[in-house]
């Protein structure tokens, strides 16, 4: 217990630095995924080609080949990329990728008449989007925005192999210098499970004043 004790504060920063990767690449991911799917519902087909493309590649390649490419690629070129723009640039495609498809599924699930009536009432596109399909939308795939941050936050474990002292890192540190890895690991599995819930809780709490904002 003592050895916990005394390397909580290393772990807790750990935590910290993997929370801060998570919020930044999810908001982030919010936008590109919002972009991305705006292109898949486009009437152009160069346009759903584009979009089809980036959700191919970036859900097709794993995580960590990503993260490694974006590093080590760019001095290839003699461009140098620190570690974490690389880190948030992998881990913001990926979760961006994912949450395209999420964006596009909730939104085949508006009612089309809904769209259709605001077009007889003379809103124009923009409006549409912000007061018809946005609120809907939110609502409709809160939840599997929050399955996404949960995941991406698990999967933020791999910016280790670029050396940001993030959980892991801060527990592959520890263990070198203590050698008692069981502890240390088991001590970080459950940091991980807090902040899991952490994030679940906020989720639901947010889908219940979502759904208590519809009910009035």
């Amino acid at each position: 217990m003592g050895l916990i004790t005394a390397n909580l504060p290393q772990l807790l920063h750990g935590a910290a630095i993997t929370l801060v990767l998570t919020v930044v690449s999810v908001a982030l991911g919010m936008i590109v995924g919002a972009a991305v799917c705006g292109l898949q519902l486009s009437t152009s087909p160069v346009a759903r080609g584009l979009g089809r493309g980036f959700v191919s590649v970036c859900r097709g390649l794993p995580l960590l080949v990503t993260i490694l490419a974006i590093f080590y690629l760019p001095p290839a070129f003699g461009l140098n990329i620190d570690a974490w723009p690389a880190a948030i640039l992998a881990l913001t495609l990926n979760t961006g990728a994912y949450q395209a498809e999420i964006y596009r599924a909730g939104y085949m699930m508006i009612p089309a008449s809904q769209i259709e009536a605001a077009r007889i009432l003379q809103m124009d596109p923009w409006q549409i989007r912000v007061y018809v399909v946005a609120p809907q939308l939110l609502r409709l795939v809160l939840p599997s925005l929050t399955n996404a941050a949960v995941d991406i936050m698990k999967s933020s474990s791999l910016v280790s192999v670029i050396a940001i002292t993030d959980l892991v890192r801060v527990s592959q540190q520890l263990v070198a210098l203590t050698y008692r890895p069981v502890e240390i690991y088991a001590s970080a599995a459950l940091i991980y499970v807090v902040l899991t819930l952490m994030i679940s809780g906020l989720g639901q709490l947010a889908e219940r004043r979502l759904g208590m904002g519809f009910q009035r």
